[in-house]
């Protein structure tokens, strides 16, 4: 069921300090290499939320023991993946483009469906691919079977990941386990979110697997065991954003803490972003501290790494003095819901000034009134509306509960940020 929820309007500048839960991205991979070394690790910090829920429970469809029930997730020693099985991706699609490579090795038939709107996300890359490193697959998109044989020659193969980066990474995260490993080579387009690779290359050479990234474009996984580790999974910053993005719209200050230092995920441009929209930004041990001018900026920038954090600006964006030009992020039409539609719909259905383009928005200031903002069943669409909802009275959006996907708390979180300054 739909959860309506009227966004709390800032009474006055927000003064919060926000701890945020570990990133989806982080705690996902590290599950799926846990699973793969079939000699376990333990996640310390891992996101609970339904896109990290549903990996857990394909995997342990999957016939790998996890324990849930702890400070940390335990992946147990097994003697590798078993069908038959049946997957439910929901709307993750770390889920429907990282498990397939890996039950292409499981010992029988594993069956994958998702939510209707993860039936129209583009699937087909991934499956021709494991079909040309000899896996048997029935379907092009969810619903699809994988007929697992035990195991994969492997190989060389192109593929066009101009639609997702997770493309490249599902296929490298379970290359190891194939018999010859994987190459795996984009041609196409420019590839989105390289970010998100970098952090799988990183993973799996802190699992001991062997990685050469040297060529441009090209990734080769050699063939071998997969180490049991601990896994630290540090906060989610791409999730964080919303509530640093509180401090810029009110003119107030937000730290989020435990902030790393150096990291591979793409959140962390966004302390880049807010200092050029006219942000104070403060990146020290503790954490990382935005503090919002008296008036933003508007801001001419390429998002096409770090296209998850499109919703955010977008709603900066719409609140800010000048305009702004949001490029290189067409791919988005293909996430959770098609993210530039929904942006250009909503905005302008408050009185704002939005046009798509080619490869993204354009925003021109404009005075914004309340209404109602979809949230397209998108949990960045939410956390965007409640970014208006802060300076722009009476909005109300229409499913907060998307939220779930990876911030469940999200709602008491807002509330806790603001305070006794929401009205």
């Amino acid at each position: 069921m739909n959860q309506p929820w009227g966004a709390p309007l800032a009474r006055g500048p927000v003064h919060a300090t926000v701890a945020v839960p570990g990133s989806k991205s982080i705690t996902n991979r590290a599950l799926l290499l846990a699973a793969l070394s079939e000699r376990g690790g333990t996640l310390t910090g891992a996101l609970r939320s339904r896109d990290s829920l549903l990996m857990i429970e394909a995997l342990r469809a999957l016939g790998v023991p996890i324990d849930d029930t702890g400070d940390q997730v335990i992946v147990a020693a097994h003697p590798g993946l078993t069908g038959a099985a049946d997957v439910d991706c929901g709307l993750a699609g770390t889920v429907m483009r990282f498990v397939p490579p890996a039950a292409a090795i499981a010992d029988g038939e594993v069956r994958f469906d998702g939510d209707p709107r993860a039936r129209e996300r583009p699937m087909n890359t991934v499956l021709e691919a494991l079909r040309a490193l000899g896996a048997s697959i029935d379907g092009n998109s969810l619903p699809f079977t994988v007929h697992g044989k035990g195991g994969l020659p492997g190989g060389a193969v192109t593929i066009d990941a101009s639609a997702s980066s997770q493309f490249v990474s599902g296929l490298l995260l379970a290359g190891a386990r194939y018999e010859a490993g994987i190459t795996v080579h984009h041609d196409g387009k420019p590839l989105p979110s390289l970010p998100h690779i970098e952090m799988t290359v990183q993973m799996l050479r802190l699992a001991g697997v062997s990685v050469d990234n040297s060529e441009p474009n090209t990734w080769r996984v050699e063939p071998g065991p997969i180490a049991a580790r601990d896994w630290q999974v540090e906060p989610d910053l791409s999730n964080a954003t919303p509530f640093l993005a509180a401090a810029a719209v009110t003119g107030g200050e937000v730290t989020v803490p435990g902030w790393p230092p150096t990291t591979t995920q793409p959140g962390d441009v966004f302390g880049d972003i807010a200092l050029r929209m006219g942000c104070v930004v403060h990146h020290e041990p503790g954490g990382l501290t935005v503090t919002g001018p008296d008036r933003l900026s508007g801001i001419d920038i390429d998002l096409h790494d770090v296209g998850e954090l499109t919703p955010t600006v977008a709603a900066l964006a719409a609140l800010a003095d000048g305009p702004s030009v949001l490029r290189g992020i067409a791919h988005l039409r293909g996430h959770e819901t098609d993210r530039l539609a929904a942006l250009v719909t909503e905005l302008n259905g408050l009185g704002g000034d939005v046009r798509e383009t080619d490869d993204g928005l354009e925003i021109r200031p404009t005075a914004l009134h309340g209404g109602g903002w979809r949230a397209y069943d998108d949990h960045r669409m939410a956390t965007a509306g409640a970014i208006v909802g802060l300076v722009v009275p009476d909005l109300v959006v229409d499913d907060i509960g998307t939220t779930a996907k990876t911030l469940p708390d999200f709602p008491a979180m807002w509330t806790t940020m603001l305070g006794g300054r929401a009205r």
